[in-house]
């Protein structure tokens, strides 16, 4: 889809010559579908607030270097078919700097993305502030800030690559504010440039790069060039008022997965518990692989830390994107239950259905994750889930344990799948709690009342979901009307 430039504001001027022998084509060139920008705020000049010695000739220069008359290129553009409006950044102009020009182009890119409905792809390259604008460019970071702000006030999605380099200012205004990030291996990405280190810091160390962002949560996915653009464009299709559906009712029940039998593989408490521990029950995985068609995760909590047992990001489901968070059966983690918040407010500000899938022997509670905080993160979730203003609906597929698991349970929307249990403890520690042997564990799991029967029968489930072809519930309510 070629956007149609009488659409954009201010004036069109042709496009920019395309680059010259020896030119590398930008990043963002990569990215968008070819032929497809439509150009606009080529009219915004660069000024010398500063006075700054020699600058209108650097800046001369500049333009010839890049091909480009500026370091930031704003447009309207589709990538993989899907319109956005872009912000992409010219290296060879003056790195890639961020001047006052540069700021206000960014701005006019992101009122463009409120009015016309149109996420927006920040495709970086960039050193930082640029130096001859002095205070003036530092205070771009602000006004970035305040155009974010509003473009997110009106459920518009940021979708940013962070490329090689992404540091300073742009990184840390610009790029680490998107809702979603990817990142190629190996670019420098960080809040210092090569210069600005503190003595004696290693100029190679890994913290430096993408890839040490990926691993500590702050960059959602790495991908190399290549693979960009079909990256990009999933987390358009998904998020872009434009595609991704109407505000929602709750989302539609999973069907039990194809070719789970299902069910508890035994009779009583106790034996029901071993069947939700069964490594051959289908898991989050597939539950997730049966309901939606292409998904998008995000991954970590922006604040350093990845739970890899958890799923968390959106998927299309009969035409509609739904947000989603998976347990996969592994403790869950202080930065899990941080992800998960994290994605219950993206999810507010597009105004999509949560989906959870609920499978857990617990919150992790090991020293470090003691010390990560696990209590709070799991209270700053609870209270999310208890005020979220869009629907949320939770299947329990397999276990169920104690506030590692309620985190992720809806206050008024809970299912459960026929062989998952929900319980305040695993039984081996009510036992231990209540200072019993290891033969009362089959009681205590009685006594629990955890089993799906017992759940219904006490209304804190709607209905449970089983292998038939709708789900159903054990005492006969009509299946869910969604």
């Amino acid at each position: 889809m070629t956007p149609d430039p009488a659409r954009q504001p201010g004036p069109q001027p042709a496009a920019a010559p395309p680059p010259g022998p020896g030119r590398a084509r930008p990043l963002y060139a990569e990215i968008a579908d070819p032929g497809s920008l439509a150009r606009f705020g080529e009219e915004i000049e660069a000024g010398d607030p500063s006075d700054w010695p020699g600058y209108p000739a650097q800046l001369r220069r500049a333009r010839d270097a890049a091909g480009s008359a500026h370091a930031v290129t704003t447009a309207v553009a589709a990538v993989g078919g899907q319109p956005c409006v872009l912000v992409g950044f010219e290296f060879p102009f003056l790195g890639g700097s961020m001047g006052t020009a540069e700021g206000a182009r960014i701005c006019r890119a992101f009122a463009v993305s409120v009015a016309q409905r149109l996420p927006v792809v920040t495709v970086a390259a960039s050193g930082g502030s640029r130096m001859q604008e002095g205070t003036s460019a530092l205070l771009q970071m602000q006004a970035v800030a305040a155009a974010i702000a509003e473009a997110r006030r009106a459920g518009i999605p940021h979708i940013a690559v962070a490329g090689d380099p992404t540091t300073g200012g742009v990184w840390s205004s610009l790029v680490a504010a998107a809702d979603v990030l990817i990142s190629v291996p190996g670019a420098r990405v960080s809040f210092s440039g090569s210069r600005t280190r503190p003595p004696g810091a290693d100029p190679r160390s890994p913290e430096y790069l993408a890839d040490s962002k990926w691993a500590r949560g702050f960059v959602d996915v790495l991908a190399p060039p290549p693979a960009l653009r079909a990256e990009v464009a999933a987390a358009v299709r998904l998020l872009s008022p434009r595609s991704r559906g109407d505000s929602p009712r709750r989302a539609p029940l999973p069907a039990w997965p194809s070719g789970d039998g299902g069910g508890p593989r035994g009779a009583g408490a106790w034996a029901h518990v071993g069947g939700a521990r069964d490594p051959r029950r289908a898991g989050a995985d597939r539950w997730l692989a049966g309901y939606f068609g292409q998904r998008f995760e995000i991954r970590g909590d922006r604040c350093g830390g990845v739970d890899t047992g958890l799923r968390c990001g959106f998927g299309g489901h009969r035409g509609t994107t739904i947000a989603y968070v998976a347990q996969t059966g592994e403790p869950t983690t202080p930065a899990g239950f941080r992800t998960a918040a994290r994605l219950l407010g993206l999810a507010e500000r597009y105004r999509l259905a949560v989906l959870t899938l609920i499978d857990t022997p617990g919150a992790a509670a090991s020293p470090a994750d003691e010390a990560a905080g696990t209590g709070p993160a799991i209270a700053e979730l609870l209270v999310a889930m208890a005020s979220s203003t869009v629907p949320i609906t939770s299947v329990i597929i397999g276990e169920g344990v104690s506030g590692g698991a309620l985190a992720l349970a809806s206050p008024d929307d809970l299912w459960i799948a026929r062989d998952g249990y929900l319980a305040v403890t695993a039984p081996e520690l009510a036992a231990s709690i209540l200072k019993r042997g290891a033969r009362d564990i089959p009681q205590v799991a009685a006594w629990l009342r955890l089993t799906p029967a017992d759940l219904l029968s006490r209304g804190i489930v709607r209905g449970i979901i089983g292998p038939s072809a709708v789900p159903a519930d054990m005492a006969g309510q009509a299946a869910d009307p969604r």
